[in-house]
């Protein structure tokens, strides 16, 4: 019994000392993930899927590609991709069909993460427009990126013309960017 005491004591001493120490250590806070940029940046695994997919706990973050799927059969642009970073001058080059087009040209637009224009343009076709198979197009934009704003997203908004005015004739290939100087 007297060689059991102290064995006893010693095993509930270096317990209570180890339970203490976990007690008193403070653990980093698990970051707060609300979108599939945050899931990235907290070291999560991202799926090569079309648009990418991150997963976090779980919950499964989708990255903004704008509406590229959705106007896929109508209008393609091929550069610059969604998310990428842009700089003036800023080159864009796809493909629309014959119809998105209106005397060979439509409107192009690169707006801030207020929705403000800053820069804007026209894309002309590259070869014959009238017709309803895709047309290659190009258009140039030359901005000044605001050192001091907010956010450095944006978008860019390819409008498809529409000499009519009529609101039902009206359509748009949005997709985000990462304005730069």
């Amino acid at each position: 019994m007297k060689k059991t005491l102290p064995v006893i004591i010693a095993v509930l001493i270096i317990a209570g000392s180890s339970v203490a120490w976990k007690l008193s250590k403070k653990e980093a806070p698990a970051p707060v993930v609300t979108s599939f940029e945050e899931c990235v940046k907290a070291g999560n695994a991202v799926m090569e899927s079309y648009p990418r997919r991150c997963r976090h706990g779980d919950k499964t973050f989708v990255e903004d590609i704008g509406n590229t799927i959705e106007k896929a059969d109508l209008i393609r642009l091929e550069s610059p991709r969604p998310n990428e970073i842009v700089r003036s001058p800023l080159v864009l080059l796809g493909q629309a069909r014959g119809n998105w087009f209106f005397e060979a040209s439509f409107p192009v637009f690169l707006v801030n993460w207020d929705g403000l224009i800053i820069a804007q343009g026209i894309a002309t076709a590259k070869s014959e427009w009238m017709t309803t198979e895709f047309v290659p197009f190009e258009a140039t934009l030359k901005f000044t990126a605001d050192k001091n704003a907010y956010s450095p997203r944006g978008s860019l908004i390819l409008r498809k013309d529409n000499p009519s005015g009529l609101p039902e004739h009206d359509d748009a290939l949005e997709i985000p960017v990462i304005i730069s100087e």
